[in-house]
């Protein structure tokens, strides 16, 4: 019963890094890449609709992203899209592509996003705690049903704790990663 307790538990932290991860990439660190994008939604005949299903996103040069929409008609929806976006990046077109020019990050900017990053992180350690909650809940509820020993719920309070603590220094680890990358020039 408490390795299927385990198995959920690491399931779920799992899914929370990589969300974390999937939020880091969008965050824009000077180099242009298609993840900026990634949370930009777009009116497509009523339905919000991903940039990427809606347009071909290419990286011509380090801080050049370029977006031809496959219908003509889309290009004042996603710049729309784009301005309302965190952004901060007016898009430019010539009627058939829209531009996008990533400006050099201030050192004021920097720190900006390295303070988002650090909340990102916190937001995921705190969901991580709460799966460890949960988690440490069931196996008492076990306990209490007579399902396992004492020392099997020391065990698996054991268990889920070392998880846990490897889960959060995995975060750290990539929290790390990132401000460097941003705070690099």
């Amino acid at each position: 019963m408490t390795k299927e307790i385990m198995s959920v538990m690491q399931d779920k932290m799992g899914k929370s890094v990589a969300v974390l991860k999937r939020e880091f990439g969008s965050l824009r660190a000077g180099r242009a890449t298609p993840q900026l994008l990634d949370r930009i939604s777009v009116d497509y005949y009523g339905t919000d609709t991903p940039l990427n299903q809606v347009a071909n996103i290419a990286i011509p040069e380090a801080r050049v992203i370029t977006i031809s929409p496959w219908e003509s008609r889309m290009i004042t929806p996603i710049e729309k899209a784009i301005q309302k976006s965190d952004l901060g990046i007016n898009p430019s077109n010539d009627g058939k592509v829209i531009r996008l020019v990533l400006p050099e990050l201030t050192q004021e900017r920097r720190k900006e996003l390295v303070k988002q990053v650090k909340k990102m992180a916190e937001e995921t350690k705190v969901a991580v705690r709460s799966i460890r909650r949960d988690a440490n809940e069931q196996v008492k509820k076990q306990r209490k049903d007579s399902l396992i020993t004492e020392d099997d719920q020391k065990q698996a309070e054991n268990d889920i704790q070392k998880a846990t603590d490897k889960v959060i220094k995995e975060i750290d680890q990539i929290t790390a990663e990132k401000e460097k990358e941003l705070m690099s020039v």
